[in-house]
């Protein structure tokens, strides 16, 4: 056989024993569950304690406000552990606890490095982002450590949103939805997520299976509505002309675009209309928006366009947008929006100033440098240094 060949036939293996993995564990939990009601009541008293817990729940919104007011910032880390990028120090580390062939060593690497980099950013930030892409990548493997991540961010304290853009319809979407929102109980979904974001390109029908799960679990999504990449004006500010419902049911509200407007402001009304109707009388709701920093106006338009939605603010750092670019997305409280940076602190180690003062064994030292940095610029530029008397 060829190189070629062995390496693939090595990775169907590694792939086939994850699968096995997996299975073995369902069938031990399914087997613990047949045993456990055999010998109790549970069975008949479930729907109450659900409704119990239901009743007794926190939104998502309540919980990541929270969250920001105890760390005072609205600073959020990415987790994108792309392996060509990885400190040398992570790799060889990962090398020690895993056979050296390709998928095995990637996922060991992005296990190792996001569980670190979660010990370094947990005591100063309230929130983190795993991008599910770069662990998909992996297969069956990849996915089980994306899992593993998300719960080592929550057992630290962290709301975790999953990057994982997910968008269908019908049971599809629910399956998305119940797969990766655990919301307020980490033991609610495969995937234990606070927030998820999803793609409302299938239409508005593609959000009220997550906007179902958000409710009963005290979860909470964003949907992208202007994205940060060069490309997004393609398809986002396509003239787009509301429909007369939406046109008259808004029709009292100046910051509501009417009649023909760009494809982004529908889906941001669409997207303040769910964010009201599960903020339950609070200011704001569980259901928010991508907006991107890199067009610094129209992130202060659709603030204003959706006063109830929590925005998720990517684009600052690595693709260039400052923290003054950013200002508009707060309320005037400091709250409303989390400040995603992903590869300005994952690889502070590989640029300056943080290259010239941290060694590659350093790396950590270069994220928690970072991330401190973009603190301080957040409080010095933004209604969120109003949150610095609250933090720890």
């Amino acid at each position: 056989m060829t190189k070629t060949e062995l390496f693939i036939e090595d990775c169907l293996i590694f792939e086939l024993r994850a699968c096995k993995t997996i299975a073995r564990e369902h069938r031990h939990r399914a087997f613990r569950t047949r045993q456990k009601s055999r010998f109790s009541l549970e069975p008949f008293t479930i729907r109450s304690s659900q409704t119990r817990i239901q009743s007794e729940m926190t939104d998502y919104a309540s919980r990541l406000h929270n969250a920001i007011r105890q760390k005072g910032t609205p600073a959020l880390v990415g987790l994108d552990p792309r392996f060509d990028r990885l400190p040398k120090p992570v790799i060889s580390a990962a090398g020690m606890r895993r056979a050296p062939h390709k998928f095995a060593l990637m996922v060991a690497a992005f296990e190792e490095f996001c569980f670190r980099v979660i010990d370094v950013v947990a005591p100063l930030v309230p929130a983190v982002k795993p991008q599910a892409a770069f662990f998909e990548e992996c297969g069956p493997a990849g996915m089980q450590v994306l899992a593993r991540v998300i719960r080592r961010a929550r057992d630290a304290g962290l709301i975790v949103i999953c990057d994982a853009k997910r968008g269908d319809v019908g049971s599809t979407a629910e399956a998305y939805a119940r797969g990766y929102l655990a919301g307020e109980d980490p033991d609610a979904a495969a995937w234990a997520a606070d927030a998820l974001t999803v793609n409302p390109y299938l239409g508005p029908d593609t959000l009220e299976p997550f906007v179902r799960v958000v409710s009963e679990r005290g979860a909470g999504i964003y949907v992208l509505v202007r994205t940060s990449n060069p490309g997004a004006g393609m398809f986002q500010d396509h003239p787009s002309e509301l429909n007369a419902e939406a046109r008259t049911k808004t029709a009292s509200e100046p910051a509501v675009c009417h009649g023909v407007c760009p494809l982004y402001r529908q889906v941001a009304q669409t997207v303040e209309e769910l964010a009201v109707e599960t903020a339950e009388g609070n200011d704001i709701g569980s259901v928010g928006a991508v907006v991107g920093a890199t067009y610094p106006q129209e992130l202060a338009e659709l603030r204003e366009a959706m006063p109830h939605a929590p925005l998720l603010v990517p684009g600052y750092g690595s693709q260039g947008a400052t923290a003054g670019d950013v200002a508009a997305a707060f309320t005037p409280d400091g709250l409303g929006a989390l400040i995603n940076s992903s590869r300005a602190i994952n690889f502070a180690h590989t640029r300056e100033p943080y290259a010239s003062q941290f060694s590659p064994d350093e790396w950590e030292q270069a994220v928690e440098a970072a991330t401190r940095q973009m603190i301080a610029e957040l409080a010095d530029h933004t209604p969120a240094g109003k949150l610095r008397g609250g933090g720890s």
